[in-house]
């Protein structure tokens, strides 16, 4: 059951109490950081080489910091060798300003 509509933040969206999150990776960054939204993905900047993985466990660890939960609270649906991932994040605690609250 989706509670937020797809076309006002069409990057992420409710599915009872997890967050499904569309991101645009942007590996080799400066900083890690979340960026903006860019169409349907939210970008995500990660001060990590994309080697065997390694971006996508960064970002992982720190979406999880981000979003106050375990890293186990997050599954990769797809993308771990790709730029365009989806996750899916079990009972975020603590949410970015982008990202709106479930209702």
């Amino acid at each position: 059951m989706m509670t937020t509509e797809k076309n006002e933040f069409p990057f992420c969206h409710w599915e009872e109490d997890t967050l499904v999150l569309n991101i645009l990776g942007r590996p080799r960054a400066k900083k890690t950081k979340i960026g903006k939204v860019i169409g349907k993905q939210l970008e995500i900047y990660v001060a990590e080489n994309p080697v065997r993985g390694r971006a996508t466990a960064h970002r992982a660890r720190f979406l999880a910091g981000e979003l106050a939960v375990p890293e186990s609270a997050l599954t990769l649906v797809f993308g771990v060798c790709h730029t365009n991932k989806q996750l899916r994040i079990s009972a975020p605690k603590r949410l970015p300003a982008l990202i709106p609250a479930r209702t």
